[in-house]
C-alpha cells in the first residue's frame, strides 16, 4: 500500500533520490523498526467527503453536546479558575498582530509584541508589590520548579528546600522533577490538620544552613489563607534562606501582595486572567523577584526592558536584556530550560488586568470572596456535610467533607445527574480527610446557583448517596 499526498508536491523521481541518498530502497523501510503487527495494513476507515455545510452542520451537533462551564454550573478549580472573561479581551488579544508574532529576537520588527510584554511585567510587579517580572513562565507548576533552582543559585551550598505540606500535589511532583537533577530535595512541612497552618516549631526544627529556600501559599491549594505569612518569612530569613511566595493574583485585591511580606520570589498561575480552563491549558507561569542583582541575574525566562533616546524629542524602544541564555549563547550557563514562554497568554493578562484596573480588581477578589464563603456556610449547614472541612478563612477554593458514609463519587454522580459538576475528589491526595472534595466558587456563580448545588448536595446526602 502506498499512499500519495495530494498537496505534497513531491515527485516520484524525487522520492527515489532521496531514498537512494539515505540507502533504502522503499518508503517503508523507514518504518521497519515498527513490528509488522502493528501496522495497520488496509486504508483508514473514513466517511467519504461531505460538503461544508454538511460538515458545519455535523460540528454543531457534537458541540452542542458540551456544557460551558462559565454559566456556573461547575464548581472545580484546583489551580485552573472559572472566571468571566470580558468579550474586549478575546477580541484583543485574538488580533493577528498577536496571535502570529513570534519570539521577538529582532526589537526592530517588534516593537508592539515588546511593549504589550512590558506592559505585562510593569501591570504584574504593581500587583505583587515585587520589583522584578520576567514575560512569562509555562504554568505555576514550573515556575515553582525554577523558583527552587533559582533559590539553590543564589544561596549556594545549599540543597533542601521547603514546602507547606498542603500545596498541590501535581505542582509537587513538577518541583520535584525539576530539583532532582539539581541534586536538591523537597521536604514537606507539617500543618494543622484543622486551621491547614504551617506548623512554625516544625519549620523551625527544619532549617538550618542547607536550606535555600521556603516555599509558601497564600491562599493555599486548599483554599485557607495562611495568616502566619510574617513569621515564615522572618524565619527563612534569619536562617539565610529565600522565601518563595506563591499566590492567586485575584485575590490580591484582598490580601497583602506577597512584596510586603518579605517574598524573594514570587511565582503565580495566571490562566485565571483572561484565558480559559481549555480543557487544562495553555496556562501562565507568573514569575518575579525583588531588585537584587544576584537575584535579578540568576531569573529564568525573558525579561523585555526598555529604554529611550538620550536626547529630546525623546522616542522609547523596547528589547530583550539579560538574555544570554539557553536560546542564544553560553549554554552551559542557562539559567533554565525555558525556551519559550506563553507570550500570548501573557497579552491576554496585560489586556484583562488593565481593562480591570485597581478598583475592578478588588470588586472581582470581594465577589469570589464573599460567594466563597456563603457557599461553604450552606454546605456546612447540611447534616452529614463540613465545610470548610480545614481552615477558618478560606478564598474561592475549600474543602468539603461528607461523613455517615457518603461517598465523593456518590456526590460527584448525583450533581452530574442533575447538570451540575462538583469539585476535585481529595480522598487519593490527602487520604486522612476522608470522603472529601476541593470546591471552586468564583465570580461567575450566583447566589440561585449556589443554592442550586447545596440543594442538590442536600438531597444526594439525605438519599444515602443514591
Amino acid at each position: 500500500m502506498e499512499f500519495r499526498h495530494p498537496y505534497l508536491p513531491l515527485t516520484r523521481a524525487d522520492e527515489q533520490e532521496m531514498l537512494e541518498a539515505i540507502g533504502l530502497q522503499h518508503i517503508d523501510d523507514l518504518f521497519s523498526n515498527i513490528p509488522h503487527e502493528f501496522r495497520l495494513n488496509r486504508d483508514l476507515d473514513i466517511c467519504p467527503p461531505h460538503t461544508e455545510h454538511e460538515v458545519s452542520k455535523r460540528v454543531q451537533e457534537l458541540a452542542s453536546k458540551n456544557v460551558p462551564m462559565a454559566d456556573g454550573r461547575a464548581f472545580i478549580g484546583a489551580g485552573v479558575g472559572i472566571h468571566y472573561i470580558p468579550a474586549v479581551v478575546t477580541s484583543l488579544a485574538n488580533r493577528s498582530e498577536f496571535v502570529t508574532a513570534y519570539t521577538s529576537y529582532q526589537p526592530e520588527v517588534s516593537q508592539g509584541m515588546l511593549q504589550t510584554l512590558f506592559e505585562y511585567q510593569s501591570l504584574l510587579a504593581e500587583i505583587l508589590a515585587i520589583d522584578v517580572v520576567n514575560s512569562s513562565l509555562y504554568d505555576m507548576a514550573t515556575a515553582v520548579g525554577e523558583a527552587a533552582r533559582m533559590c539553590a543559585r543564589v544561596v549556594r551550598r545549599r540543597s533542601r528546600f521547603l514546602v507547606p505540606g498542603t500545596m498541590n500535589p501535581e505542582h509537587r511532583a513538577v518541583l520535584e522533577t525539576y530539583c532532582r537533577p539539581a541534586g536538591m530535595t523537597v521536604e514537606a512541612i507539617e500543618y494543622d490538620r484543622k486551621t491547614g497552618l504551617m506548623s512554625i516549631s516544625d519549620l523551625e526544627g527544619r532549617l538550618g544552613e542547607d536550606v535555600a529556600g521556603v516555599y509558601v501559599e497564600n491562599p493555599s491549594y486548599l483554599g485557607f489563607i495562611e495568616s502566619q505569612v510574617d513569621e515564615i518569612s522572618r524565619l527563612a530569613h534569619e536562617a539565610g534562606a529565600l522565601l518563595v511566595a506563591g499566590v492567586d493574583i485575584l485575590s490580591l485585591g484582598l490580601l497583602r501582595p506577597p512584596g510586603e511580606y518579605g517574598a524573594d520570589i514570587v511565582v503565580a498561575e495566571g490562566q485565571g486572567l483572561g484565558s480559559p480552563p481549555s480543557f487544562g491549558g495553555p496556562l501562565l507561569g507568573v514569575f518575579g523577584c525583588r531588585m537584587e542583582r544576584r537575584l535579578v541575574y540568576q531569573l529564568p525566562g525573558r525579561l523585555v526592558g526598555m529604554t529611550r533616546t538620550v536626547k529630546e524629542p525623546y522616542e522609547r524602544g523596547f528589547v530583550l536584556t539579560l538574555s544570554p541564555r539557553e536560546q542564544h549563547i553560553r549554554r552551559e550557563k542557562a539559567t533554565s530550560n525555558i525556551c519559550s514562554n506563553q507570550a500570548l497568554s501573557a497579552v491576554t493578562a496585560a489586556i484583562y488586568l488593565s481593562l480591570l484596573g485597581p478598583s475592578g480588581l478588588q470588586t472581582v477578589s470581594e465577589a469570589i470572596a464573599y460567594k466563597s464563603a456563603y457557599a461553604a456556610r450552606r454546605l456546612d449547614s447540611l447534616a452529614g456535610v463540613r465545610a470548610p472541612a480545614i481552615g477558618n478563612a478560606i478564598w474561592k477554593e475549600f474543602v468539603v467533607t461528607f461523613t455517615d458514609g457518603i461517598t465523593v463519587e456518590s456526590v460527584h454522580q448525583g450533581l452530574l445527574e442533575r447538570g451540575l459538576h462538583g469539585g476535585k475528589a481529595l480522598h487519593e491526595e490527602f487520604p486522612w480527610l476522608g470522603e472529601s472534595m476541593l470546591l471552586s466558587v468564583t465570580e461567575v456563580h450566583s447566589k440561585e446557583q449556589i443554592d442550586r448545588m447545596a440543594a442538590a448536595v442536600g438531597e444526594i446526602v439525605g438519599a444515602g448517596g443514591d
